[in-house]
């Protein structure tokens, strides 16, 4: 085979529908051939032995050029070329991906008192990540919580979490979040913009996102991680409850501080294990 090559991302992901072109010494095109599924290249054309230039593109990538030499066999093996995401930040490889919530955190932080924090939790929710395979701001996350889930570690305080005080999680059982665009923040991080429902009342909501990278799991998968946070005034959700105690200071904050660590396998649903 004259002409071999493989393009993938940095984080070693094929990239599927990238193009190689090759022009020789005066500039004019010799070779132009797609890259298979496992971002492989490979092109019967023959070659005359010199010195070439090689361009690969592919749609979302900043494109790479390199040398490559075709030797009086006519074989010109130009090796892996790495394609950085268009200016510089990644994300993982196109297609849907499933949350795992037994590796996954969904909580929450409110200032107790002025002085300190209390932090719950949401034992039970679901989601979904699609990552687009050519304009990555196209990419989506859908979301569902389980509004009777919160657990801060005291029955008490969480019975009147889900009361109609704050969660009211008898009328509004759901939590959903639904993201409707994504913008580049810097190398590795994102703003997900994005609606949230709470209490029946929906706005939109802001995710500061950062990608953490990929890896094998010891079940044959492939597992992304993010961490993302976001903060929300509960007066915009109808959360209006509190109690002033000492010389003005409220038992609860205004805002909740949202954390997320998430892990998502690659897929439409997660593995049996």
């Amino acid at each position: 085979m004259p002409l071999t090559a493989r393009v993938c991302t940095r984080d070693g992901w094929a990239v599927s529908h990238a193009v190689v072109t090759l022009t020789d010494g005066a500039g004019a095109q010799v070779l132009r051939a797609g890259a298979d599924p496992e971002g492989a290249v490979r092109d019967a054309t023959e070659l005359a032995p010199g010195a070439y230039t090689v361009v690969v593109t592919a749609v979302g990538y900043a494109p790479a050029a390199a040398s490559a030499v075709v030797t009086a066999s006519g074989r010109a093996e130009v090796g892996t070329v790495t394609l950085a995401r268009q200016g510089g930040a990644e994300l993982p490889p196109p297609g849907p991906w499933t949350v795992d919530p037994a590796h996954s955190s969904v909580a929450a932080v409110a200032q107790h008192l002025g002085i300190s924090s209390v932090r719950g939790r949401f034992t039970e929710f679901a989601a979904t990540v699609r990552v687009a395979p050519d304009d990555v701001t196209e990419s989506r996350v859908e979301a569902v919580i389980r509004a009777a889930s919160i657990d801060t570690g005291n029955g008490m305080r969480d019975t009147h979490l889900r009361s109609a005080d704050f969660l009211d999680a008898g009328r509004h059982p759901e939590i959903t979040y639904r993201s409707t665009g994504l913008t580049e923040a810097g190398p590795g991080r994102w703003t997900v913009h994005g609606e949230l429902s709470l209490r029946g009342v929906v706005r939109p909501v802001g995710l500061d996102l950062a990608y953490l990278g990929t890896g094998a799991d010891p079940w044959g998968g492939t597992r992304a991680a993010f961490r993302a946070t976001a903060e929300l005034r509960r007066e915009d959700f109808a959360m209006n409850y509190n109690q002033v105690v000492r010389a003005g200071v409220a038992a609860i904050g205004t805002t909740l501080k949202v954390e997320l660590d998430i892990q998502a396998v690659r897929g439409e649903s997660l593995p049996a294990v």
